[in-house]
Parts: C-alpha cells; sequence; structure tokens
C-alpha cells in the first residue's frame, strides 16, 4: 500500500481545490442553441386564403411563431383601397385585419403585407407576404409590375402610390378613387396584384391626402400614355441550389407563370404649380428687413407703418432678391430702425383657392434683437471716430479658374452702379492694357455684381476702383481697390468630347450636364453635331445626364397631366469620366444601352435600398462569462 507523504497530499488537495474554482468560474449558462434565421410561416387564416363569397370584415392570420408589424399605417396596402383606416394589429402569434369600409361586391381583395411582418425575436422578415379573398365567386389574379423613378435625377422612389383605373375617360384620375393600388419599395419597384381581365390607365400618386385621387396640385404624380392589358404566359427559368456559399449544387429549369407587362416606367414627377403667399420676414439688421414670399412677384409689395410715423415718406428703399423671391427693404429713416419692434402692413397678390391672385393684406410684427454694445475705453474717449468706408468685396485676387467671373458684393445698397467705374486690364509684357468686359447684378443677390471677361490662360489682370467713386444710400463711400489676380494655365485642365448616339433624330435638341459626385451640375452644353464638348475641366471624376430637351429652351422641364405632357425625358450615363491634367478625352455614349433602372451610377444614387442584414451570433462564447464581466447569466446552472 503506497502512502503518499503528508506534505504530498496537501499539495495535491490544494491543486485539485484550485482547478474546482477556476472551472466554477468559467462557468456559464447554455447558449439556448442556434439563431433562429427562418421567417414566420403561415398556419391558417379566417378567412381561407383566396376564399371566395366572404362577407365579414375582419381577417385573422395564424403564424407559427410570435410576430410583429412594423408601421401598419404605411406597410400594409390594402386594395381596393380604403377611405376609413382599418385596423391592423398583431397579437401573439396571430395577425387581425379589421375593415370599417363596406365590402364591394364581386371584388377581389388584396391584403399586401410588403416586408412589415416579422418574428418578435429575431426580427426575421417575411418578405413580399400577400393574403386575398373575394366577395364574388372569383379570384381575380392577374398581376402588373414595373418601376417609379423620379423623372427629373432618376432617384428610386420609395412608398409612393400606384393605382389602376378601369374607367379609361381622363377625368377619372381626377375624380375617382383607384380601383387597384399597390406601393413602391426602396428600389422604386411595384406589383400590383389580383387584377380583373380588362383594360387599364396605370398611375402614380404621392397621395397627401390619402384620397387615391389626384386633387392636391401639390402632389407629385407619373403616367402612362399607353393602356395596360394586364395577360400572362407560362414560362421557366434556371434555378441554382448551392451547396454552400461558394459551390453550386443543382442548376435545374423550372416553370412559372409569367404576368405581363412587368417593365411598366413610370416617371414621377411635380407640375409647375406655385401658390403665391408670404412667407415669415426678417430683420437680419437693425436698418433692414427681408419679406420673402413662396413663388416671384410682378409687383413691389407696399409696406404701410402700423405702431411708427416715419419722418419722410420715402423711409425705405427696396431692392429685389433671391429671383424676384424676396424684397430687402433698407431702413433710411434712423428713428424707425432704432426701434426693436416694427408692426407693418403689407399689401400684396395672393393666390385663392384656385390659385388665382388676389389682393392680400397681411399684418406682421418684425422684432429687432440687439447686442450690447461694447464698452469704451477711457483713452479713446477724445479721439475722433475712424472714416467708416463702405464695404466692398471682389473675388479678384490670387489665382482663378479661365470660365470663373469675378464678384463684387457690397455691404448696403449702392447709388448709380456703372461698368465705367471700373477698370480692369491685362498685363501685356510689362504694361497693362484696358481690356473690354461685361458687367450685370447678381440675380441671386440684391448687393452683388459681376465682371464677365473672356480671360487668356496663364495671364495676369489688374481689377482697378477708384476711391470715392461709389455711395452707398447712407452716404457712405468706397476706398480704392487694386487686386490683381492670373489666370491658370492651360495644361492644368482636362478636355472632354462625348459622342452621343441613340438620339431620335439628328434634329432632336438635347443637352449634357456635367455632375459632380453629389450629383449637382457643374457644367452643361448643348449637343450639336452628334456630341458634347466640355472645355476646360478641373482633374476630377465627372458623371453626366442627357436631357432631351423638346422646347430647345437650355433647361429641364416638367409634366403637366391636364395636357398630357410628360415631363423631359432624363438619361444617365452608366460610367463616370475620369479627367486629368492636360488631357483630352474622347468617349462614345450610346443613350439607349442602359435600362431605366440601370442608368444611373450607384455612387451618386441618393435612395439607395435597404440591404437586409442577419445578425451574427458567437455560438460558441455565447453565455459564458469571463473574468472580470458578466456577459450572459451568472451562476451555476440548476
Amino acid at each position: 500500500m503506497n502512502v503518499l507523504p503528508t506534505r504530498k497530499k496537501v499539495e495535491l488537495s490544494a491543486c485539485l481545490l484550485l482547478l474546482f474554482a477556476c472551472s466554477c468560474a468559467n462557468i456559464g449558462a447554455p447558449n439556448g442553441g442556434p439563431y433562429d434565421e427562418d421567417p414566420p410561416r403561415f398556419i391558417s387564416s379566417t378567412p381561407a386564403p383566396n376564399q371566395t363569397n366572404f362577407k365579414g370584415n375582419k381577417i385573422e392570420i395564424l403564424f407559427d411563431e410570435l410576430v410583429q408589424i412594423e408601421k401598419p399605417t404605411e406597410n400594409v396596402i390594402i386594395t381596393p383601397p380604403q377611405l376609413q383606416m382599418p385596423v391592423i394589429r398583431p397579437s401573439g402569434k396571430k395577425v387581425t385585419v379589421e375593415l370599417r369600409d363596406t365590402l364591394k361586391e364581386h371584388i377581389t381583395y388584396t391584403i399586401d403585407f410588403t416586408n412589415s411582418i416579422s418574428d418578435n425575436n429575431e426580427k426575421n422578415v417575411l418578405e413580399n407576404f400577400s393574403f386575398a379573398f373575394s366577395t364574388g365567386d372569383i379570384i381575380d389574379s392577374l398581376e402588373v409590375s414595373g418601376h417609379l423613378l423620379n423623372a427629373e435625377n432618376l432617384e428610386p422612389m420609395p412608398a409612393i402610390t400606384i393605382g389602376l383605373h378601369s374607367n379609361l375617360a381622363d377625368t377619372a384620375f381626377v375624380k375617382e378613387p383607384f380601383i387597384r393600388t399597390s406601393r413602391t419599395n426602396d428600389r422604386g419597384r411595384f406589383v400590383i396584384r389580383n387584377i380583373a381581365p380588362g383594360t387599364y390607365r396605370i398611375f402614380a400618386l404621392n397621395d397627401v391626402n390619402r384620397d387615391y385621387t389626384f386633387d392636391q396640385p401639390g402632389e407629385e404624380i407619373a403616367f402612362c400614355d399607353s393602356l395596360i392589358i394586364p395577360t400572362f404566359e407560362f414560362a421557366s427559368r434556371q434555378d441554382t441550389l448551392w451547396k454552400d456559399t461558394l459551390t453550386v449544387d443543382t442548376v435545374k429549369t423550372v416553370g412559372y407563370t409569367r404576368f405581363m407587362p412587368d417593365n411598366i416606367e413610370l416617371r414621377l414627377f411635380k407640375e409647375q404649380f406655385d401658390r403665391q403667399y408670404a412667407l415669415r420676414p426678417e430683420r437680419p439688421g437693425e436698418n433692414l428687413f427681408i419679406l420673402r414670399f413662396n413663388a416671384p412677384l410682378d409687383t413691389m409689395p407696399l409696406v404701410v407703418p402700423l405702431n411708427f410715423i416715419p419722418a419722410e415718406e420715402n423711409w425705405y428703399y427696396p431692392q429685389w432678391t433671391e429671383e424676384d423671391k424676396a424684397v430687402v427693404y433698407w431702413l433710411t429713416d434712423p428713428l424707425v430702425w432704432s426701434q426693436d419692434t416694427l408692426q407693418i402692413e403689407v399689401n400684396y397678390p395672393k393666390s385663392d383657392s384656385l390659385n388665382i391672385l388676389r389682393p392680400q393684406t397681411d399684418t406682421f410684427t418684425i422684432a429687432m434683437r440687439r447686442r450690447p454694445e461694447p464698452k469704451k475705453k477711457k483713452k479713446d474717449d477724445d479721439q475722433p471716430a475712424p472714416v467708416v468706408f463702405l464695404g466692398m468685396t471682389t473675388g479678384a485676387s490670387g489665382l482663378m479658374n479661365i470660365f470663373d467671373t469675378v464678384s463684387i458684393v457690397f455691404d448696403e445698397p449702392v447709388l448709380e452702379i456703372a461698368k465705367e467705374l471700373f477698370l480692369l486690364e491685362q498685363k501685356v509684357d510689362t504694361l497693362w492694357s484696358p481690356v473690354a468686359f461685361d458687367f450685370f447684378p447678381d440675380s441671386l443677390n440684391s448687393l452683388g455684381f459681376f465682371i464677365n471677361h473672356k480671360w487668356k490662360y496663364a495671364q495676369e489682370y489688374r481689377l482697378t476702383v477708384d476711391s470715392a467713386s461709389i455711395y452707398s444710400i447712407y452716404n457712405k463711400w468706397n476706398n480704392a481697390v487694386s487686386q490683381t489676380f492670373r489666370i491658370r494655365a492651360e495644361d492644368e485642365y482636362g478636355h472632354l468630347y462625348i459622342n452621343i448616339n441613340g438620339l431620335p433624330t439628328d434634329s432632336t435638341a438635347a443637352f449634357v450636364e456635367l455632375l459632380d459626385a453629389n450629383d449637382q451640375m457643374v457644367r452643361k452644353n448643348r449637343v450639336s453635331n452628334g456630341g458634347a464638348l466640355f472645355m476646360d475641366l478641373q482633374p476630377d471624376k465627372y458623371y453626366a445626364r442627357l436631357i432631351v430637351d423638346e422646347n430647345a429652351n437650355y433647361t429641364w422641364d416638367t409634366g403637366n397631366y391636364a395636357e398630357k405632357r410628360q415631363p423631359e425625358t432624363v438619361i444617365y450615363c452608366p460610367t463616370a469620366f475620369s479627367i486629368m491634367k492636360n488631357w483630352q478625352i474622347e468617349e462614345t455614349w450610346n443613350i439607349q444601352a442602359a435600362a431605366f433602372t440601370k442608368q444611373k451610377p450607384p455612387d451618386i444614387t441618393k435612395n439607395k435600398p435597404k440591404e437586409a442584414t442577419k445578425t451574427k451570433r458567437d455560438y460558441k462564447n455565447e453565455g459564458r462569462q469571463t473574468s472580470g464581466g458578466s456577459s450572459g447569466r451568472t451562476g451555476m446552472p440548476f
């Protein structure tokens, strides 16, 4: 019999005790098994799917697990559309829909849940789930589908109502609700289900007041010029089964029913409609206030003082600005601008309910928040006040681009401004020689002006203004100005010529806009002799879109439903153009090559579709308590 020495027994007992303690400290709760990665599964319903001759108004749908509905009033689409909001709610494993409208006879009803249903725990989405029943003897089963994009920039337009009318009269869109509806998803795609055989007109409507009719001038719309006749055919397609993410298991041919048309293209636009009304006035300084309006005015608003009496009849100096959507009133009476609050009466034309301009009188109270004046130092009390010149900022300095204009901005309105007060010269050898230029006001800023000249590469210019040659309405005069600037050299630019193929005829008017990475226009030029030329581009990546200019006015024009006029067609180039210094690039663009939904490059598409992502689970370490932490359950399992 081997007996361990006492010391060794003690050491062995200590080791066993330590091992047990460590193992206990690392014990965590069991992880509960793998994630549920499957969406809820339909079990049963009342009425049954595709039931005919249904007479109730309550629909109950049972699933195999607890479910929830995301924003049911927005994401669940019931067609024919319901004028009274239905009650849609989840309760455990059941979804209940209560219709408040009286059901129509001999009609197929569709409840399209889109992607709103998911399980309660892992949020697995039941995609494109819809439910149908009929109040008549048959279930209508035809479908039509397509895409809706913004007409001006080809952005996918989500959550827009798409509707059908069997009444083919033009007035149906503005007087009757749709008979079948759907809604676009985040890619702008739509599917209208359970359609009866027949002939229809299809529309898109950003339904502001939810009445399913185009009765608000500000609502965005789209319409198709041709009639829609739903049909179907039996077709086949290749279906790929995968062993894993890299290995193909089987490729087999499967049959399916193809519903047509499945390629409807709709372009959403808002009609040119500017209702005239006044916006909130502003008083950014003590000696001025601004009246802004929703649309350009053609007559100067008349301002009448209410809580003050000006010393002179002409107590303000008005200036149009912001392209005639605003008027700046410069106060010329010190007693008026010294008041913190001005109450005025404004008379201007305002649109009535029929969008007819009528005389309108509004009363406004315009307050000025004054900042505390800085305290003067005693040693400055006896010093004469410095001369305050008329503030004038010019953009003529440093290095300028060949396509730039010289901006001139004053701090306050000036009197009798003329181009003769400015001298623009070019340096030839060592001498300065005067050059001709254009002088014009800034339509967006009443205090701004521009000087434009056909600059020459790598040349030096000088802008001169004599002192006291320009006076403001407050009798301030300008200080002398003499600024020199240089134009960039030609080898700092790149040039791009785009051959345009696919225009309907050579006589079709069109122009191309070059865009930056934010989808904003940086340059545009007309298509001439089958192409568009862009000179003097700064090195960068550019994108392009072509506008079919039907009225040849060199701008994109929206559509009009009453005139059956579609918005002017916009086509994006799917690829970008990379411009480098001192390079001349010629590219060819077939504007018919890319599909409607594949034209706009993803890099500049703002309404990107939401990508579904599944939660990743750490099966190995889930539920295990780490030292110093509290992840998962603590303690020992029972």
